[in-house]
């Protein structure tokens, strides 16, 4: 495309020209080594998918696991706390480990004490149990306990266990630290026996806000002082979100409590973290409760117990996760030969964050406005004030928020992997939201709760969307998620993408650089990373006919038919219109998530059409597969052939296959399962059907069906829903039906159509299943709208 015009509005932000405005360097990558092949080689499972929730759960490589797995298969593993050959490797071992640790952080066994825990919440738990808190007196006015308003809920949380020790826990407000003017030496109690913790994060988990490591030895000599108060003030530097992609140099700044969380660093272990414990605060910790391995000697039959000298041992009750903390010494391997450090990582993420966020904040609609609302602290002008997180909120052309919920079901479409809501981070979701106290409690008394998807509540929005980079993150990953925020909200009616510049904004390329813009294409389907997903078109072709169900079965559930198609039907409903409901088509979808089954008159059961969502196509692990990780699953066409009792499923290049309607009494294995968060029973349909499903998807996959004699009740919507109305469901999201009316389905057509190269919707459209989604938001059916009955569609 050098040398050429480029489509109107296609341009958005070259990379190259990006770096070159710079006015500091930027890094890309590391060294010589590709990153392209790095991602080949090492996350080939990220194939299609742009994963952009490092801040909550970064990915292993492989080659870690890889050895760590080689590791256990070569080597005997024993109890750390018995002394035979195969213990005292474990030992030898994990003490190995720990001393890794700290050499990461650039201290040593001299000044910091490695303690295990379950991960950073557990450290933090630890913390708030074993300080010395003094509780107020006739003579004191007793320890205080002051946490950044930015923090995460295990830190808020820990004011729980201070309270009962009636000690004085105090909110303090990130603007409150930053316009602290440094002092002299605070006051002190004459003893130094008044000990104060004040608690604040590296880095904001909810905006990526770096916070100065200064204040650490700031606050612990009493030149910055959360309150004014005498005594003697500790430190606790919540480091999870800091550490997984920064260095952390605990030399210069000696934090006294560091928890933390391997998973964000390494992908792998899960549930295990530490806390780094500075060796001239451990004398002061407390300890109640102990546990096995802990005790030098106790009695049993009175209060008799001596804790262990070293403070690892007299912590970690009972016995360690010593496998997982083996695989620590793969993740650092794996982490140095892959990136070179982490200093590489962080100035490569920046530069993602950095390019990204100045992508985003330059987007605005034809009119001027703004496409997205950005929370930050910092302009991501450097790596020591700013992180790689972007917290954000999409906008409308006339600049209302669109519910976080909305963007993150349109994300899961295209394969990108974001996440929504307040983060576990209320206060700081409150400060940039502008969240009252009041408006928190207003909408958990409308039923919002953290991590739900009630994103708006009177307009106003509860929460909002977080992406985040990791060291395998690229600018492919970048890229495809601007694509993505172009084609959500910046497609014209003429199906030309409409990206802005703002006037004077770094950034602003020229029409002969297009080739280096990140291009909102106007292929719908191949602006998803998901380049194998069959068109809707590509679905249609193969189903079978429509056909009349037949047999002796409850009253069948009638759908009027003519010879005329269903949009030139509905074109005369919306001239003249044909008086009340009137159903034009009648589907069902007989397994969920796989394609749909027409018919012309249908039994109807107690848990709505007879069969509808019955049965449903299970992973290796019994978790439901939907269309979102499975796109072929519309390619299984299903067959019910009541007469016969049978159901007949087609795919192409596969033999077809018969499945019994029924269970076959007691053969059936009852298993359970889940659907939409609610438990179900369920039989698995046998070896022969998964086997078949199994050669289709080229992975292990089980058809499962719900047990007859199992019931599952719908949630009662709202207090005017009359008691003993409650239905029935079988494996649906929410309802027995589902009505789609046909001037929705026309305006939907009409929107793809002008978003794609050639329209290729027909009244069929509803068939894919990602489209017929959309029906949970049609408008409600007016008496002269023709309806279209259908199975309800799977979770978005």
């Amino acid at each position: 495309m050098a040398g050429e015009a480029a489509p109107r509005g296609a341009e958005l932000l070259g990379f190259a020209r990006f770096r070159e405005s710079s006015k500091q360097p930027l890094a890309y990558g590391y060294g010589p080594r590709s990153l392209r092949e790095l991602r080949q080689r090492e996350f080939s499972r990220l194939a299609g998918t742009v994963y952009l929730d490092h801040a909550g759960a970064t990915l292993f490589p492989q080659s870690q696991l890889t050895r760590f797995t080689n590791d256990l298969m070569e080597n005997v593993y024993g109890n750390p706390h018995s002394q035979n050959i195969s213990s005292r490797l474990t030992h030898d071992t994990v003490e190995h480990v720990r001393y890794r640790i700290l050499a990461h952080f650039h201290t040593s066994p001299e000044d910091y004490s490695v303690i295990f825990t379950a991960g950073s919440t557990a450290a933090l738990k630890l913390v708030a149990e074993a300080f010395p808190w003094v509780s107020p007196g006739p003579e004191s006015s007793g320890s205080h306990f002051c946490y950044l308003t930015d923090s995460h809920t295990s830190v808020v949380g820990m004011r729980k266990v201070t309270m009962a020790m009636n000690v004085t826990s105090v909110p303090v407000r990130p603007e409150d630290m930053w316009s602290a003017e440094t002092q002299g030496t605070a006051a002190r109690d004459p003893d130094g026996q008044l000990p104060h913790l004040f608690c604040y994060p590296a880095q904001s988990n909810f905006s990526g806000t770096r916070y100065p490591l200064s204040w650490i030895g700031e606050v612990k000599a009493g030149r910055r002082c959360p309150v004014n108060v005498p005594g003697k003030w500790f430190v606790l530097l919540d480091a999870a979100s800091y550490v997984s992609t920064s260095p952390l140099d605990l030399s210069v700044h000696q934090a006294d409590f560091v928890p933390l969380s391997f998973y964000k660093i390494f992908g792998f272990p899960t549930g295990l973290g530490a806390l780094l414990v500075n060796n001239r605060v451990a004398p002061l910790l407390r300890k109640t409760y102990f546990g096995g391995g802990t005790a030098a000697a106790y009695l049993a039959g009175e209060d008799f117990y001596i804790p262990r000298h070293s403070v690892a041992e007299r912590f970690e009750d009972g016995t360690i996760s010593f496998l997982d903390v083996i695989a620590l010494k793969h993740g650092f391997d794996a982490l140095e030969l892959l990136t070179g450090g982490m200093e590489n990582i962080k100035q490569h993420t920046f530069t993602l964050a950095q390019y990204t966020y100045t992508a985003l904040s330059a987007l605005r609609y034809p009119s001027g406005a703004p496409v997205v609302r950005i929370y930050s602290d910092s302009e991501f002008s450097s790596p020591e004030v700013q992180g790689p997180v972007i917290n954000f909120n999409v906008l409308d052309p006339s600049g209302n928020i669109i519910g976080y919920s909305q963007v993150d079901k349109m994300a899961n479409l295209y394969n990108i992997h974001l996440r929504t809501g307040c983060f576990c981070n209320t206060g700081a979701c409150q400060r940039h939201l502008g969240i009252s106290d009041e408006m928190v409690k207003k909408h958990l008394q409308a039923g919002h709760v953290c991590g739900d998807n009630v994103d708006l509540i009177d307009g106003q929005p509860t929460g909002s969307v977080r992406i985040s980079f990791g060291y395998m993150s690229t600018l492919e990953d970048a890229q495809a998620f601007l694509r993505f925020i172009i084609a959500m909200q910046l497609r014209g009616s003429d199906g030309q993408p409409l990206p802005q510049t703002a006037a004077g904004e770094a950034g602003a390329l020229s029409e002969s650089e297009a080739q280096d813009a990140v291009l909102a294409t106007t292929d719908r389907c191949s602006s998803s990373p998901q380049k194998e997903a069959p068109t809707a078109s590509g679905v249609c072709n193969d189903l079978p006919s429509t056909v009349d169900a037949g047999g002796s079965h409850p009253p069948p559930l009638m759908a009027t038919r003519t010879q005329q198609t269903p949009l030139e039907k509905a074109a005369g409903v919306l001239d003249g219109g044909l008086g009340p409901h009137v159903i034009t088509n009648l589907y069902l979808y007989p397994i969920k998530s796989c394609a749909a089954f027409e018919v012309t008159k249908w039994p109807l059961g107690n848990q709505g059409l007879l069969y509808d969502r019955s049965w449903m196509v299970v992973n290796h692990n019994g978790v439901c597969l939907s269309q979102k990780q499975e796109p072929r699953l519309c390619l299984i066409q299903p067959f019910i052939d009541l007469q016969q009792k049978i159901m007949v499923i087609r795919a192409k290049g596969m033999e077809p296959i018969e499945v019994p309607l029924e269970e076959e009494g007691e053969q059936a294995q009852i298993c359970q399962s889940k659907v939409c968060a609610d438990r179900v029973n369920t039989y698995n349909c046998g070896e022969k059907i998964s086997s078949w499903l199994s050669r289709f998807f080229g992975r292990p996959c089980q058809l499962i069906k719900q047990s007859s004699d199992f019931q599952r009740s719908a949630k009662r919507r709202g207090q005017d829903q009359p008691v003993g109305t409650t239905a029935f469901l079988s494996l649906v999201n929410e309802a027995q039906y589902l009505l789609i009316n046909r001037s929705s389905v026309l305006e939907l057509q009409q929107q793809l159509n002008a978003s794609t190269k050639e329209g290729f919707v027909t009244s069929k459209v509803i068939q894919n299943q990602r489209i017929l989604g959309l029906g949970n938001a049609s408008p409600c059916v007016s008496d002269e709208e023709i309806v279209i009955l259908v199975g309800h569609g799977s979770c978005t």
